[in-house]
C-alpha cells in the first residue's frame, strides 16, 4: 500500500509537471519590438501593392468617386463659364479623364516607391502605432515618407503627362488646350471686362499631390482590413502582430 501511494504521488506530480509544460509552451511569447515592426511593415507593403492593383487598373482612378482626380481648385472659373468656350464641356471632360490616365499609369510604379520607404521605418513607434487609431500606420507612413514619395512619384506621373496615353494626344497636350483657349479668352479685352482670371497651374505638382492622396486613401483601407477582418492576414507574422488586438477590441 506504502508503495502504491509513492508510486500515485510521483504519476500525479509528474503529470501536473508535463501539464504545466504544455501550458508554457503553448502559450504564446510577448511580442518583440521586431517583430511588431516587421509585422506593420508587411501590412503596409501588402496595402501598397494592393493599392497599386486597384489604382493602376483601366478606371481606377476615373471609375472610383472616393479618388478621382478632378481639375484644379483654380480652373473652377473655367467650368463656371465653360458656355464660353466653344466646344468646352467636351474640353473638359477630356482633360479629367486623361489625367485620371496618367494617375493610373504612374500607379503602376508606385508599390517599389513605397516599398522602399516602408522598410526604412524605425521600430522606435511601432507597439503605439499597434495600439493606436486604426489610421495609425498609414498616418505614421505619410508624415514620414511624403516629402521623399512626392520627389519620386512626380517623375513618374511627369512622364505620363507627356506620352499619349488616349489617341496621339498627351494629357499636358490636352490641358495646355484646355487652358489656353481660357487663357486667351482671359486676356482678351472682353475676357478683362467681364473680369476672367487666367489659369496657371503646375499640372504635374497638382496632379502628384492628388495621386498619392489616392494611393493613401486606399493604403489606410487595406490597413483596416487587416486590423479588422481576419482572412486579410495572410500569413503567420500578420496573425499574430494583429491577432494581438482581437482580445483587446471584442
Amino acid at each position: 500500500m506504502k508503495y502504491l501511494l509513492t508510486a500515485l504521488v510521483v504519476i500525479l506530480l509528474t503529470s501536473c509537471a508535463e501539464l504545466m509544460n504544455v501550458m508554457q509552451t503553448s502559450a504564446p511569447a510577448p511580442l518583440t519590438e521586431d517583430e511588431v515592426a516587421r509585422g506593420l511593415k508587411e501590412a503596409l507593403i501588402t496595402g501598397a501593392k494592393n493599392s497599386s492593383v486597384i489604382l493602376s487598373a483601366e478606371n481606377g482612378y476615373y471609375g472610383d468617386a472616393a479618388v478621382k482626380i478632378l481639375l484644379p481648385d483654380e480652373a473652377k472659373v473655367i467650368t463656371d463659364n465653360i458656355s464660353k468656350i466653344p466646344g468646352g464641356d467636351k474640353l473638359v471632360e477630356d482633360v479629367v479623364l486623361r489625367i485620371n490616365r496618367a494617375a493610373e499609369d504612374a500607379a503602376k510604379e508606385a508599390a517599389p516607391v513605397f516599398e522602399n520607404s516602408i522598410r526604412q521605418m524605425t521600430v522606435k513607434d511601432a507597439f503605439n502605432i499597434l495600439k493606436g487609431a486604426d489610421n495609425a500606420a498609414t498616418t505614421y507612413l505619410r508624415n514620414t515618407t511624403y516629402t521623399d514619395l512626392y520627389s519620386l512619384y512626380k517623375p513618374k506621373i511627369q512622364a505620363s503627362t507627356e506620352k499619349d496615353l488616349v489617341g496621339p494626344i498627351s494629357t499636358m497636350d490636352s490641358w495646355s488646350t484646355l487652358t489656353g483657349k481660357w487663357n486667351t479668352l482671359a486676356n482678351s479685352v472682353a475676357g478683362k471686362l467681364a473680369n476672367l482670371k487666367p489659369v496657371n497651374t503646375d499640372l504635374n505638382d497638382y496632379l502628384t499631390r492628388k495621386a498619392l492622396d489616392g494611393i493613401f486613401l486606399k493604403v489606410e483601407s487595406e490597413e483596416l482590413k487587416i486590423r479588422k477582418d481576419v482572412s486579410a492576414r495572410i500569413n503567420t507574422l500578420l496573425q499574430r502582430v494583429f491577432g494581438s488586438l482581437d482580445s483587446k477590441t471584442n
